[in-house]
């Protein structure tokens, strides 16, 4: 085993050394400077990192005949390796070897902690090694050259297995330092450029957060934009929005962006989680495996491994928290990758509050208006009705017709009628936001009432089943979120004069489990091709969320026309 001496820690004057060192020697090592020359103009094109270190690997292979060549990136702590690139090692020996070194251990360990160029006959030999993992390539010769960028360790490369069965020599260690010096200069080029565009990336996320917060539009979408968002930045396996829960004081998944469906949305991350109290005191939280950290306590961890967990707060105010974990055996989070990840968690708590402060202006709009017209209802309309059937009932007495009398007195019948179903729709109209309902039966009878208003008519309802006896609270919870949206779509779009609502408790699900249904069926105009979606995706996924499902038929007009929505989930 020979070892070289220490490197200098300034690129210039490592490749002057280097440099230098080629002067005078034999007419091999100068016939092969041209080829170094080449491969140093390979490194320096292009600013993309990671193609850059896949560059940097198949050049010096090249280089110094060897047929493996491997890049090792140093973790931000400098204890381990963040990142392993590799050239010369096939997808599907790289698929039976498994996870990549992470450094801590062995030669890749020991040249993290004593950064020197190193060359061995048989790295086997060499007390520091480890051994290889099951389906590994043999391997004999090794030579490892650290990588400096702006005088810090930026990682090691490594070479192995010499093509020929010999050993690296002299001519291959001071070809190798030299374009190590050289990648140095590209690496440190392509992660400027690479943090550049990678603050631009998350500014550009922040615009189209704040953009969907303060858009006015559905809540739940926006909240969705925020987990996209936060997903594809952080280059995540999943992007998950969390809320206080008004019940228990833990965590409630509101928003989910995954490519696989997910059953997570509405589950509830309880309080005894120590993750919890951090998150709701204002702390960041970083994992290196989620699927092995004690402190993770749900399920839903069991399958990802680095994790980002950051407080929504602005002001002092924690609103919630964002999840960004990536899958099982992925890279660790970067220092730079936190501190944009936090940056953007801020700025989404930002427009967060700015969009509840817009909403509030609203619904105090909203609740003015209701109450004017609650007022006139029962100032004017109300009290002209009245009248109106004291007239009726006079001309009724002093009619001699039996005719004229019983037509008469059904006026008034469907008047006192009028007059009751104004009086319900005052009642609903002044109903406050915190006023809790006593059951499923009463909030759905509710939601109707409140619909009958800009409806100009009310839906007609039926009930099956033990309604509050057998639906539990968070399907309960769930089913009036997607009456309200249904009736609301059916207000806005459908333009229809009849709606009939149906909430069955008894019914019996796809999977063969009792499940609780519910039917919002009108005689609109019906779904019109291209238009937007969001209600009814809202309305699918939670259902999806409770193990249930949503879908569209045809509605209750003439020849099917008109749309009926419908909504079911388990008991």
């Amino acid at each position: 085993m020979t070892a070289a001496a220490s490197d200098a820690s300034d690129p210039l004057e490592a490749a002057t050394q280097a440099t230098r060192s080629l002067q005078g020697l034999s007419t091999e090592l100068t016939a092969r400077v041209p080829q170094l020359l080449e491969a140093m103009r390979s490194v320096g094109t292009g600013l993309e990192l990671h193609s850059t270190l896949d560059r940097i690997c198949e050049t010096a292979a090249e280089l110094a005949d060897a047929r493996y060549a491997a890049i090792g990136v140093v973790d931000d702590e400098g204890k381990g390796l963040s990142d392993f690139v590799t050239f010369g090692v096939g997808e599907d020996v790289a698929r039976r070897i498994g996870r990549r070194p992470d450094g801590h251990a062995g030669l890749l360990g020991a040249l993290i902690l004593d950064p020197q160029t190193i060359r061995l006959a048989d790295l086997s030999s060499d007390p520091r090694s480890a051994g290889f993992p099951p389906g590994h390539p043999p391997m004999r010769s090794f030579l490892g050259v650290p990588i400096r960028v702006q005088g810090e360790i930026f990682g090691n490369l490594y070479l192995a297995e010499k093509h020929g069965g010999g050993e690296f020599n002299d001519y291959d260690v001071h070809m190798v330092r030299v374009l190590a010096t050289e990648a140095g200069i590209a690496i440190g080029n392509a992660r400027l450029y690479e943090a550049a565009r990678q603050r631009e990336r998350w500014i550009d996320g922040s615009v189209a957060v704040t953009t969907a917060l303060l858009s006015g539009g559905d809540a739940d979408d926006a909240l969705t934009v925020v987990a996209e968002q936060a997903r594809r930045l952080a280059d995540a396996d999943a992007g998950i929005v969390m809320l206080p829960a008004a019940d228990d004081g833990g965590l409630e998944i509101v928003a989910v962006s995954s490519p696989r469906p997910t059953k997570s949305l509405g589950v509830v991350i309880p309080p005894e989680s120590a993750v919890v109290q951090r998150l709701l005191d204002g702390e960041a939280v970083f994992v290196a495996d989620a699927s092995t950290d004690p402190r993770m306590i749900s399920r839903l961890t069991s399958a990802y491994g680095p994790s980002m967990m950051l407080p929504l707060q602005s002001g002092g105010r924690v609103l919630g928290a964002l999840a960004t974990p990536r899958v099982r055996g992925a890279r660790q989070f970067t220092e730079a990758e936190r501190t944009l990840a936090t940056q953007f968690a801020s700025q989404a708590a930002l427009a967060l509050m700015m969009a509840d402060a817009q909403r509030d202006r609203e619904r105090l709009a909203v609740y003015e208006d209701r109450d004017r017209i609650a007022r006139d209802l029962h100032d004017l309309v109300i009290q002209r009705l009245f009248a109106t059937g004291m007239m009726l009932e006079s001309a009724q007495r002093r009619s001699i017709v039996p005719a004229v009398r019983e037509g008469v007195g059904k006026a008034v019948d469907e008047l006192d009628v009028t007059i009751q179903e104004i009086r319900t729709a005052i009642f609903a109209l002044q109903q406050g936001p915190a006023e809790a309902p006593s059951g499923l039966r009463t909030r759905v009878l509710r939601e109707i009432n409140m619909a009958a208003v800009p409806l100009g008519f009310k839906p007609a309802h039926r009930f099956l089943g033990a309604i509050d006896a057998t639906v539990g609270e968070l399907t309960g919870k769930n089913l009036i979120a997607a009456l309200r949206e249904a009736l609301s779509n059916a207000f806005r779009h459908a333009e229809a004069s009849r709606i009939e609502v149906v909430v069955d408790a008894g019914v019996t699900l796809p999977d063969g489990s009792a499940g609780v249904r519910l039917e919002v069926a009108d005689d609109g105009i019906g779904i019109p091709a291209g238009g937007r979606r969001s209600g009814l995706r809202n309305l699918a996924r939670r259902a999806e969320s409770l193990g249930g499902a949503s879908w569209c038929g045809p509605g209750i007009g003439e020849d099917g026309g008109g749309t009926t929505v419908v909504w079911e989930a388990p008991l």
